[in-house]
């Protein structure tokens, strides 16, 4: 039975509890031999299992520990070990100052919807990195959410099953016994989201109640009815997920139907097709950014400033102009003569 001060592995010191999880309690421990503060979890080990299948239970959840190890990612709690002692298993994490979110949410209410859609950015990034290296959370929940004292969000647990998710955050498929996938994220992620601003979990406690209308989601309504899709294939992917979330925080309220989302059901040629009535408050459309189009290079152009020659004369003006021009020269011509005919005779 663990205990204040007890060392396991001849290697770590358990000094207090600081939380309890789905496996069990939450250590503060300390390290002996790299002298540093880590947080440790016993993991989760079906009990009354034959030898055998305990042996392979246990290679299991060491297995999930070592997949675990692999993953780093700024939104996820580090795993430093997975370290089998005697017939426990321990996994070794970093220790950061948080409280779990179910806590916070029972301390100061319901969080308002675009708090919640910041949260799901921070949590979708970091579970699409998850699934970009092919590892699946499986058990996405508030109690697996951490609130850090310094304002961050860390999730943990990361692709531990450690008993399975609570059901009200359970995926439908999962919880026919299918295998946890991406998409069952996506679901746990909305479940999650959905009780951080509606207070409840959308299927109940037990995950089988009907579905609650949201109430207090707003703008955060219709993502969270995607996410929640009974069908894997119907739900968005998370990344794209993170991308209606995002529109939700920068107050687009179009862009709650991300790409990989199957096209709405067509209504057959026999039924007749309902009228609907045009909102009084029609949702504003946002223009998509078109790139530049390139234009070739343009010769020469003159400033700003038109310019206007002045107007051409008449061909009238033009020859006036003329005859007086010739009128002119001939005086000149004139002039020299009669200087010249003077000159001679009075110097003759």
């Amino acid at each position: 039975m663990s205990s204040e001060g007890s060392i396991v592995g001849g290697r770590y010191r358990l000094d207090q509890p600081i939380g309890r999880g789905r496996a069990g309690i939450v250590w503060l421990a300390f390290d002996t031999r790299l002298l540093r503060t880590v947080a440790m979890k016993r993991m989760y080990l079906p009990v009354g299992l034959p030898p055998d299948r305990a042996e392979q239970a246990k290679a299991v959840v060491i297995q999930e520990g070592k997949d675990a190890a692999k993953f780093e990612h700024a939104t996820a709690i580090k795993v430093y070990d997975v370290l089998p002692d005697g017939p426990d298993v321990w996994l070794v994490m970093e220790y950061i100052p948080s409280r779990g979110m179910s806590t916070f949410l029972a301390e100061h209410g319901r969080l308002t919807a675009e708090q919640a859609a910041a949260l799901g950015i921070m949590l979708g990034r970091a579970l699409a990195a998850m699934h970009e290296a092919g590892v699946v959370h499986r058990t996405v929940e508030p109690g697996t959410v951490l609130l850090a004292d310094d304002g961050g969000v860390k999730l943990t647990d990361i692709g531990i099953t450690g008993g399975g998710a609570s059901p009200a955050y359970r995926a439908p498929e999962v919880a026919r016994g299918e295998p946890a996938t991406s998409a069952s994220d996506v679901f746990s992620l909305g479940a999650t989201l959905y009780t951080a601003v509606e207070g409840v979990p959308p299927f109940g406690e037990d995950g089988e109640s009907s579905e609650r209308p949201p109430q207090t989601a707003g703008p955060l309504a219709g993502a969270l009815r995607k996410m929640l899709r009974a069908e894997p294939d119907a739900r968005p992917t998370m990344a794209d997920t993170v991308r209606s979330l995002g529109a939700i925080t920068e107050g687009r309220q179009t862009a709650f139907i991300p790409p990989t989302a199957p096209a709405m059901p067509t209504v057959p040629a026999s039924m007749p097709m309902p009228t609907q009535q045009a909102p009084q408050q029609p949702v504003p459309q946002f223009a998509q950014h078109q790139p530049p189009q390139y234009q070739p290079p343009q010769q020469y152009a003159p400033p700003t400033q038109q310019y206007s020659p002045a107007p051409a004369a008449p061909a009238a003006t033009k020859s006036s102009d003329t005859r007086k021009w010739l009128i002119t020269a001939g005086a000149v011509v004139a002039a020299i003569l009669i200087g010249v005919l003077f000159a001679e005779l009075f110097l003759i």
